[in-house]
Parts: C-alpha cells; sequence; structure tokens
C-alpha cells in the first residue's frame, strides 16, 4: 500500500463520517460537508498527478491500464455528482449520497493500488 493509498482511505473515511453523521442528526447538506467531499475530490487529483508523473518515470502497471484509468475516473467524477446533487436536493438525504463518495473512492484507491502492484 502507498502514500496515496492511504490519503485517499484516510480523507475518505473522515468525510463518510462527517456526512454520516450530518445525515443522521438530519441536517441539510452545509459547507462543512460539501468541502469534506471536496477534500476527497482534491486527494484523488493529487493521486493522479502523482500516477502520471509515475508513468511518465518509467513505472509500469500490474494490472490492465485502461481498469486502472477508469477507476481513477470514476472516482473523480463521483465527488463533482454528489456535490451537484446535494446542491439542487438540500435534504438530509443528500447527506448520505455524499457519504457515500468518501467510501467509493477508498475502495477504488485500493483497487488502483492493486492494480498498480
Amino acid at each position: 500500500m502507498d502514500g496515496y493509498f492511504w490519503a485517499t482511505a484516510v480523507v475518505g473515511a473522515i468525510s463518510t463520517v462527517i456526512c454520516l453523521v450530518a445525515g443522521i442528526m438530519g441536517k441539510k447538506p452545509n459547507d462543512v460537508t460539501i468541502l469534506s467531499v471536496g477534500a476527497v475530490f482534491l486527494v484523488v487529483l493529487v493521486y493522479l498527478v502523482g500516477s502520471i508523473i509515475r508513468v511518465i518515470a518509467g513505472e509500469h502497471l500490474r494490472g490492465a491500464a485502461w481498469e486502472f484509468w477508469g477507476y481513477m475516473l470514476t472516482a473523480l467524477v463521483l465527488p463533482l455528482g454528489a456535490v451537484y446533487w446535494s446542491v439542487l436536493e438540500r435534504t438530509r438525504w443528500s447527506n448520505f449520497v455524499l457519504a457515500v463518495v468518501g467510501v467509493t473512492a477508498l475502495v477504488m484507491a485500493a483497487r488502483m493500488n492493486q492494480i498498480w502492484y
């Protein structure tokens, strides 16, 4: 497991807890929940840049490249879609949608790590 995985895991877990607690408390999406998902997006963006640099430097994926980049693209699109949803539908349920992003990013980072190594 590399640093990119651990960063995504920690930020994703924290974001999930924040959004779950807000949803359970019946709160509407707010700056804290939306910014926590923004943090997930940023850490995945850093993962993307780091991966591009590693490939340019000559490192090779052990698994299928299309699968790795597919996971990466999905991990980047999910936070954007969830935030868009939470802005359009400002109910407590949107916080649960936001919570799924952190867990999903964590699982995708684990899978990307398996494909890389």
